[in-house]
């Protein structure tokens, strides 16, 4: 890791990129979402100041353990003077996002469970199944859908006059109803 000079107040992007280990594009994201900032020079270079340093060392160990960029960001923008955080800082914010990781952790370990149950059996049920059906509670009520019912005899034969050429169908016409829904062979009792 290059050394700077301590005179040094402020770091180009490849500067702070080679001493933080985050990629440059990383730190323009970064900086995009409002978790750092930099100034311009006269030749619209940017500049970071040192303390950047310390704040992507806060958002890459907040992304390692799984914390959203935008919960961090909130939690720098609630730090006074948006100032760098420091051990208390993170000691203070570990601890408010350790039920928020424990959650997840029992979720994780759940469905690595499941998926060995999965495995062993080899079924992948849409009834049953625990990965593809988990918590099924409209399948209770019976196979299909059950947000959005549509008469699939109708759409058959609307879907059978129009590759026969009749956009509006010739049972529409002679039933007085768009693609001939109320026409005679359409309805499954009829059929």
């Amino acid at each position: 890791m290059p050394q700077l000079p301590y005179k040094v107040h402020e770091l180009s992007v490849g500067q702070l990129s080679a001493r933080s280990g985050a990629a440059v594009s990383a730190l323009h994201f970064y900086e995009s979402k409002g978790l750092i900032s930099s100034t311009r020079t006269a030749g619209n270079q940017r500049r970071y100041s040192r303390d950047a340093l310390r704040r992507v060392a806060f958002v890459r160990a907040a992304q390692r353990v799984g914390i959203p960029l935008a919960v961090i960001r909130d939690a720098l923008a609630e730090l006074p003077d948006e100032r760098t955080p420091n051990r208390a800082d993170w000691a203070r914010l570990s601890e408010g996002w350790r039920s928020e990781l424990d959650e997840r952790i029992t979720q994780l370990v759940e469905l690595r469970d499941r998926l060995t149950d999965c495995i062993g059996c080899g079924c992948l049920s849409l009834e049953t199944c625990a990965l593809s059906n988990p918590y099924d509670n409209l399948g209770e009520q019976g196979p299909g859908a059950r947000r959005l019912r549509v008469d699939r005899s109708a759409q058959d034969a609307e879907g059978a006059q129009r590759r026969a050429g009749d956009p509006q169908g010739a049972a529409g016409r002679q039933s007085g109803t768009p693609g001939g829904q109320n026409a005679p062979g359409c309805c499954p009792d009829e059929r």
